[in-house]
C-alpha cells in the first residue's frame, strides 16, 4: 500500500510548529541525511520506504532543545498519528511500525524488524553531525558496512537541507 506521502506540505507543516533551530544538529539537514542514509539501507533490507521516509521527516520534530529531551520520541509519535491521513496514509501496520521506531530511536537499541532498524541505522549513521562515529554494535552489518563514508558525508554537509524533493 502506498502512503500518498505530500512531502513538501508535509515538510512546510513540520517546519512551521519545529520549536528548535532549523540549522542545529536535529534539525531539516540532520533529516534530509536520515532520509538519504534510509532510503540506502532501506531498499537493499527490504524496508518499508514509505515508513523510513517519515521517520527521517519526523523523527526529532517534536524536541524541545538540542540535549536532553528524553520524550521527543513519544510526541513525535503522537504528532506522526495526528498527521496520518492528512499528509499521508499510513495502513495499521505502517502506522505501528513509524511509532515504535520513532519512540525507540535514542534508547541505543538494535531491533529485528527491518523497518524499524534501518530507521534506527540512518540516524545514528548521521552522528558524524556531532562529531562521533557511529558504533558497528549498535547498527545492521548493512549500516555498520557504511560507517566510514556516513562519517565522512555527515561532517561534510552540515548545511541547509537537501531533499531533492523538486
Amino acid at each position: 500500500m502506498s502512503a500518498n506521502i505530500q512531502r513538501n506540505q508535509l515538510l512546510k507543516t513540520i517546519l512551521d510548529q519545529f520549536k528548535i533551530s532549523r540549522k542545529g544538529v536535529h534539525g531539516p539537514a540532520h533529516w534530509a541525511r536520515v532520509r538519504y542514509h534510509g532510503l540506502m539501507i532501506g531498499a537493499e533490507c527490504g524496508a518499508d520506504l514509505n515508513v523510513v521516509e517519515l521517520f527521517a521527516f519526523l523523527h526529532d520534530s517534536q524536541r524541545l532543545n538540542e540535549y536532553s529531551d528524553p520524550e521527543h520520541g513519544a510526541r513525535a509519535a503522537d504528532y506522526a498519528t495526528s498527521l496520518n491521513g492528512s499528509f499521508f496514509n499510513l495502513n495499521a501496520k505502517q502506522l505501528d511500525l513509524l511509532c515504535a521506531a520513532m519512540k525507540g530511536h535514542s534508547g541505543g537499541e538494535v531491533h529485528s524488524d527491518p523497518t524499524i532498524q534501518t530507521c534506527w541505522d540512518a540516524d545514528r549513521l548521521d552522528l558524524g553531525r556531532v562529531g562521533i562515529k557511529p558504533d558497528p554494535y549498535f547498527l545492521s552489518s548493512l549500516a555498520a558496512s557504511r560507517i566510514q563514508s556516513a562519517y565522512e558525508w555527515s561532517i561534510n554537509h552540515t548545511g541547509e537541507a537537501d531533499f531533492g524533493l523538486d
